[in-house]
């Protein structure tokens, strides 16, 4: 069993292999050709693409990787800290750019953001507007409300310095002032439930994250907001929960709200859980597969101690070493230094659980509806887990 990361090699996953996506200027049995090749180097003819039709016709790719089964855990993208904006009206394909904000201020809030290293993510409340999401009547609806107030979130998901500060400023133009290093804003005990909706960027996200918003909206409208790109269409509806950083998946096959409820009760449902953005790809595989193990969904457990490639093995195969559960709780955040997100460890356990987990490549697939090429995706495989003495 493999579970799911981001594309192999940390580039675009339809970069990956060569070929032409069903619907971008091929017939349904051309292009369905061009992925039997992929796959298996099938030669031209009648009987390979007579063949190939039967094997794959477009569709969105979120209703593709629910028929494939493509696995959610170990694909939380990468995001220590973060910069919310709250951009109301419609957005682009770049949430930041093609907005209220302008090309060149967003451009300047999106490098100055980056820069920092921090990940960018644009904002909004939850439209309860009766028109389809990306429909023009819809785009129309928020153009009717200017916005005069920018609010802004500086966000830490790292594990032991997790923080909400909230701000806001009158002109956008002082987005650019603010201070990137948590050291402003007030700062917020509330979590934040951003469900991407991002109909531009691909429209699975606002067919299956507009639902998932509008539930949530309903008994958290305080906490809930609709944001740009979060990574991994093809798992929409996604979500993220601030201030940890933990991603959700296909969160509208779920009981929504009880994604919610588990998080408050510090609690994780693996079928929907892709993993922490302040975590490596492999701690999180090692983290799904303990749990699943263990038969424990607890977020506090299985903290990471330490994770090391695995010399004598095939490359891409990494040694995560996790507290066992009931091991005692982590040191304070503050005697480690502030960059290592592994740092929180815990001294003195009696058991660590060791996981060794290996790199290995999904069959060649669309990964977004706008993806113009087959392309593999990272996943990773359980290779051992054992119990051992600290």
């Amino acid at each position: 069993m493999s579970v799911g990361a981001g594309a192999a090699g940390g580039g675009s996953a339809q970069d990956a292999v060569g070929g032409v996506a069903p619907g971008r200027g091929l017939s349904g049995v051309a292009a369905a050709g061009v992925f039997a090749a992929a796959v298996g180097g099938v030669a031209g003819g009648a009987d390979a693409a007579g063949a190939a039709a039967k094997a794959v016709e477009w569709a969105p790719c979120s209703d593709r990787s629910r028929e494939r089964g493509d696995p959610l855990a170990a694909t939380a993208s990468r995001g220590l800290q973060w910069f919310l904006v709250e951009v109301e009206g419609p957005w682009g394909a770049n949430a930041f750019v093609a907005s209220a904000l302008g090309r060149e201020l967003g451009q300047a809030i999106v490098h100055r953001v980056e820069a920092a290293g921090m990940r960018p993510l644009a904002i909004r409340r939850v439209a309860r507007a009766s028109h389809p999401a990306g429909s023009t009547a819809g785009a129309a609806a928020r153009r009717r409300e200017p916005q005069t107030r920018w609010r802004w979130a500086f966000v830490d998901s790292r594990p032991g310095f997790e923080e909400v500060r909230w701000g806001e400023v009158g002109d956008p133009r002082e987005l650019l002032e603010v201070a990137l290093d948590g050291s402003t804003g007030i700062r917020s005990p509330e979590p934040i439930f951003c469900v991407c909706t991002h109909a531009k960027h691909d429209k699975c996200c606002a067919v299956h994250g507009r639902p998932v918003a509008l539930a949530l909206d309903a008994e958290y409208p305080a906490q809930t907001w609709e944001c740009s790109h979060l990574g991994g269409d093809r798992f929409a509806g996604t979500m993220v929960v601030f201030p940890e950083g933990l991603y959700f998946g296909r969160a509208d096959d779920a009981e929504t709200t009880r994604i919610v409820r588990d998080y408050a009760d510090g609690r994780v449902d693996e079928r929907f859980f892709r993993g922490r953005s302040s975590l490596s790809h492999p701690v999180q595989a090692a983290q799904h597969y303990a749990r699943e193990h263990f038969g424990d969904d607890r977020l506090a457990s299985f903290t990471p101690l330490a994770e090391t490639a695995v010399a004598d093995a095939r490359p891409g195969t990494f040694a995560v070493t996790l507290a066992a559960p009931g091991s005692a709780a982590p040191s304070p955040a503050a005697s480690h230094p502030r960059s290592d997100p592994l740092a929180a460890s815990v001294p003195g356990s009696a058991a660590v659980v060791r996981v060794v987990v290996a790199e290995t490549l999904s069959e060649p697939l669309l990964s977004t509806c706008a993806a113009t090429r087959f392309g593999r995706v990272r996943e990773f495989e359980l290779v051992s887990l054992d119990l051992q003495p600290s």
